[in-house]
């Protein structure tokens, strides 16, 4: 997953129209990122500077993955608004059995399997797609892991968490990691999902959902 600079542009336009000598010369720059923990730790991955993409930081994705150190061996997870792939990709180091990585930029998507072939990844999928679209209609299995870094200010926390719970996205006792800008509240969330840890860095919240588990 990744941070994206804030705008109030559509995902399919959050390319910003110039960016100095690269735009001039019709170049994409690339970034870089480094995977913190697990098998492939230290790792330096590069993906295309496409629409402001930025890896969620290495302080967060420790914390985060603290967090979830006894859930991720052998768990199913996804991470929508991938851009980089930080954390679909750090879960999949971590232990993580699989890892759906959803972005609609073809570029990222690109970036991304190329960076799953290069890491010998047996447990990475790709879907180059809208996130709205991908979640309106489930066709799998539900996820014990959601990872959720959309772009601020455009109110996709609001629209998607009723999605995952009407089409049943996560499985029970299964987690939801979100982040959103500090500014605002943490939205409504539906209501068997129960605050585990929260913790704000800066301009970000992070957030740590557990669904409830079925009744025994």
């Amino acid at each position: 997953m990744a941070r994206r600079k804030p705008t109030s542009q559509s995902p399919s336009k959050r390319n910003p129209p110039g960016r100095g000598a690269a735009s001039a010369h019709n170049k994409i720059g690339t970034g870089e990122l480094r995977i913190i923990g697990g098998d492939w730790r230290s790792r330096k991955l590069r993906f295309p500077d496409a629409g402001g993409v930025r890896p969620t930081p290495a302080r967060t994705r420790e914390t985060l993955f603290n967090w979830l150190a006894f859930h991720l061996a052998g768990s199913d997870c996804l991470d929508l608004f991938a851009g980089s792939g930080a954390l679909g990709l750090e879960a999949l180091s971590r232990g993580a059995a699989r890892a759906t990585l959803v972005d609609h930029t073809p570029a990222l998507a690109k970036a991304l399997r190329d960076n799953l072939r290069l890491l010998k990844s047996e447990g990475g999928e790709v879907a180059c797609s809208d996130v709205e679209s991908y979640l309106r209609q489930r066709n799998r299995p539900p996820f014990d892991i959601v990872f959720m870094d959309p772009p601020f200010r455009q109110g996709w926390l609001e629209k998607l968490f009723p999605l995952l719970e009407e089409q049943a996205w996560i499985k029970p006792g299964g987690w939801v990691y979100v982040e959103h800008e500090s500014e605002l509240p943490t939205p409504a969330v539906p209501a068997s999902w129960h605050l585990h840890r929260q913790k704000s860095a800066g301009q970000v919240t992070y957030s740590l959902f557990r669904v409830a588990p079925e009744p025994e």
